[in-house]
C-alpha cells in the first residue's frame, strides 16, 4: 500500500480583482508521506497560506477559485467532493492552526463551548463526554489548572495559552494530517520554542502529519522531513530538509538562507533580497524571480525556467539550476576542507 497521504497535484488557485486575476497558486505540486512534517516557506505573498486553505477548501468564493489540479487525499480526490463531504473531513481528519488565535477563537464564547462542538460534531460526543474531552485536551497541551480554565472566555488567556488552545481544538479529533499555518508568528521567543516543541511531541505520540507553514528558516531546519520554497505562486525548489539547506539548487532559496542571520560571521550587515516581490496579477514573461536575481540573463527574462532534477528528489525551477546545485557543492566542500 502507498505510504503516501497527501499529493497535490498543478494545483492553481485564482483570485478575479478589480485589477486583474491574481494567480496566487499557479500549479503547484507536493507529497507528504504518513508521520513526515513538510516545511512551506517563501516570502509574504507566495502562495503559502492559500495553497494550505485551498487543501481545505476554505478559500472564499468569490474572490477566490480553484480552478485547476489535484488534491488526493488518501486517495480521494478533495475537489471532487461536495461541500457536506468536505465538512466530515474538516475538523475530522484534517484540522488547521491559524495565525493569530486571538481571530480565530469566537471571543464571545467559552473555550470549553468552543472544544466541545468539534468533538460533539465529528465524534459523536454527549455533551458531558465532549467537556471531559475538552478538559483532556488542554491538559494534553499544557494549560494549568485545566480543569478550573476550561470555562474561561478566550481574552482570560495569555497568547501563548491561545495558541495552545487553537493546538487543542485542531488535535481534538485525532486529525491524520495537521496545517499549522505560521503558529508562532505573534508569540516571543519563548513561547515559540515551547509551543513548536509542543506540536513535534503530539506528533511524535499520535502520528499525524503535519504541514508547517512559516518564515522562519531556523524553525524548518529542525521540525521538518522535506520542503518546499515558494515564490510568486510556484513551487521553485523542493528536497529533503537537509539536502536543501546545504545544497541549495535556486538562486532564491540561496537567498533566503543567505538572508539567515548568522552569529559566527564576521559580516557587519545583513543581506537582503534586492526589489520586491512581483505582482502576480501582473506578471512579465520569463522568470517572475529574473528581476531580483544575481546571475539572471536573457534567457530568464524571456522564457520560463524548466523544473529540474538536480540530485535524487531534489528539484528546481531555473534555467541555470544544475550550475547552482553544482556551485552549492563546491561551497560546502570547501568549508569542509577550511
Amino acid at each position: 500500500m502507498s505510504n503516501t497521504l497527501l499529493s497535490v497535484k498543478d494545483l492553481k488557485t485564482y483570485f478575479d480583482t478589480d485589477d486583474g486575476t491574481v494567480k496566487a497558486v499557479d500549479g503547484v505540486s507536493f507529497e507528504l508521506e504518513k508521520g513526515e512534517t513538510l516545511g512551506i516557506v517563501g516570502e509574504s505573498g507566495s502562495g503559502k497560506s492559500v495553497t494550505n486553505l485551498s487543501i481545505i477548501r476554505l478559500v472564499p468564493d468569490p474572490p477566490g477559485k480553484i480552478v485547476g489540479g489535484e488534491i488526493q487525499f488518501t486517495g480521494v480526490n478533495l475537489l471532487q467532493l461536495s461541500e457536506e463531504e468536505v465538512r466530515k473531513i474538516r475538523g475530522r481528519r484534517i484540522s488547521m492552526i491559524f495565525q493569530d488565535p486571538m481571530t480565530s477563537l469566537n471571543p464571545f464564547m467559552k473555550i470549553s463551548r468552543q472544544l466541545m462542538e468539534m468533538t460533539q460534531l465529528h465524534l459523536w460526543h454527549t455533551r458531558a463526554q465532549a467537556y471531559e474531552h475538552a478538559v483532556k485536551m488542554l491538559e494534553t497541551v499544557g494549560i494549568p489548572d485545566a480543569r478550573a480554565r476550561v470555562d474561561d472566555y478566550p481574552h482570560e488567556f495569555s497568547g501563548g495559552m491561545r495558541q495552545r488552545v487553537m493546538i487543542a481544538m485542531a488535535l481534538s479529533c485525532a486529525p491524520e494530517l495537521l496545517i499549522a499555518d505560521e503558529p508562532t508568528t505573534a508569540l516571543d521567543v519563548t513561547i515559540q520554542a515551547q509551543i513548536l516543541e509542543l506540536i513535534r511531541k503530539l506528533k511524535q505520540e499520535t502520528g499525524t502529519s503535519v504541514i508547517l507553514i512559516t518564515h522562519d528558516l531556523g524553525v524548518v531546519a529542525g521540525m521538518t522531513d522535506h520542503v518546499v520554497v515558494m515564490y510568486a505562486g510556484k513551487v521553485f525548489e523542493q528536497a529533503r530538509t537537509n539536502e536543501l539547506f546545504a545544497l541549495p539548487g535556486n538562486p532564491y532559496t540561496k537567498g533566503l538562507l543567505r538572508s539567515v542571520p548568522d552569529p559566527t560571521s564576521e559580516q557587519g550587515k545583513l543581506y537582503q533580497i534586492p526589489g520586491l516581490p512581483p505582482d502576480v496579477a501582473h506578471l512579465k514573461p520569463g522568470c517572475p524571480f529574473a528581476p531580483r536575481c544575481e546571475r539572471a540573463t536573457s534567457i530568464c527574462r524571456e522564457q520560463f525556467p524548466p523544473f529540474v532534477e538536480v540530485s535524487k528528489e531534489h528539484y528546481s525551477l531555473c534555467h541555470f539550476a544544475e550550475d547552482v546545485y553544482r556551485e552549492s557543492q563546491a561551497e560546502a566542500a570547501r568549508k569542509v576542507t577550511a
